[in-house]
C-alpha cells in the first residue's frame, strides 16, 4: 500500500514507491500550492480520477528531454517555416487547460477534473504554471501547459484541434527554455509522441540527482514572453 499523506505530512523517499503500478508513492492530501510544489521540487506529480483519492506518483525510469537533445522531423521543419500561426505564452491558461481536459478519441474521460483545474489555474496565478499556444487566424487551435520550477519545466498536457498545432507549441517551448538556461523537460512517462521528439527515460535515481540542482535556481514568476515569436 502507498503511503497515506496526513496534513502536514511529508512525502516518504521515492525509493519506496511501487514497482506495480509503476511508481505510485503516496495517497491523500490535497492539492494545495505548498503541497503541489513540494511534490514538483522532489520529482512527484499527482494523477487519479475525479471522485477518487489523490494519488501521487514518481515512476522508474523517469521520461526526460534534454533540450539540447530536441529533434524535429522534415514535416515539421517544413510546417514550422510557413509561419502562418502565432505562439503565444499565458495569454488564455484557462481555455488552454480546459482544451487539455476534454476527452480524447477511445477515452470515456480525463484525469483533468475541476479539482485539477482549480489547483493549477491558483499555480497559474501564481506564476507557477504556463500555457504555450498556438493561435491562428486570432483562434487558439493548439497548446499545452506545465510547472516551472527553477530552470526545469515538467509538462502536464497538450491538445491539438489542428493537426500538428500542439507539436509547433512544444517546439518552440523548447526552443524558449533552452535559451533561459533550463536544461531538463519532465515529461513524466515513456510516450512514442515524445520519444520522437528525443525524449528519453533515465532511472529516478539520476532524474532526482538532477532535479536537486535544477529546482534552486530563482523562479521566472512574471508572464512569461518569448524572446522571438518564431525559431530562427
Amino acid at each position: 500500500m502507498p503511503f497515506w499523506l496526513t496534513p502536514g505530512s511529508l512525502f516518504p523517499p521515492l525509493e519506496t514507491a511501487l514497482v506495480r503500478p509503476n511508481g505510485l508513492l503516496a495517497a491523500g492530501g490535497d492539492l494545495s500550492p505548498e503541497r503541489l510544489v513540494e511534490a514538483y521540487r522532489h520529482g512527484i506529480f499527482p494523477w487519479f480520477n475525479e471522485n477518487e483519492t489523490i494519488l501521487w506518483w514518481s515512476p522508474d525510469p523517469r521520461m526526460v528531454l534534454f533540450p539540447s537533445e530536441l529533434r524535429i522531423s522534415r514535416s515539421l521543419s517544413k510546417m514550422l517555416k510557413k509561419k502562418n500561426y502565432e505562439i503565444r505564452f499565458d495569454t488564455d491558461f484557462s481555455q488552454v487547460i480546459h482544451a487539455c481536459a476534454a476527452p480524447r478519441k477511445r477515452q470515456s474521460g480525463t484525469w483533468i477534473h475541476s479539482d485539477m483545474i482549480s489547483a493549477y489555474t491558483l499555480l497559474h496565478e501564481m506564476g507557477l504554471a504556463h500555457s504555450v499556444e498556438t493561435w491562428i487566424d486570432n483562434k487558439l487551435v493548439g497548446g499545452l501547459y506545465g510547472v516551472a520550477q527553477g530552470k526545469i519545466f515538467f509538462g502536464e498536457s497538450m491538445f491539438s484541434r489542428i493537426h500538428d498545432t500542439s507539436k509547433i507549441a512544444f517546439i518552440h517551448l523548447v526552443k524558449q527554455l533552452e535559451r533561459w538556461g533550463f536544461t531538463m523537460i519532465d515529461c513524466q512517462i515513456k510516450s512514442a509522441h515524445l520519444a520522437s521528439f528525443g525524449a528519453r527515460e533515465i532511472p529516478r535515481e539520476k532524474f532526482s540527482q538532477i532535479l536537486k540542482e535544477l529546482v534552486n535556481y530563482p523562479n521566472r514568476i512574471k508572464k512569461w514572453q518569448f524572446d522571438n515569436e518564431y525559431i530562427k
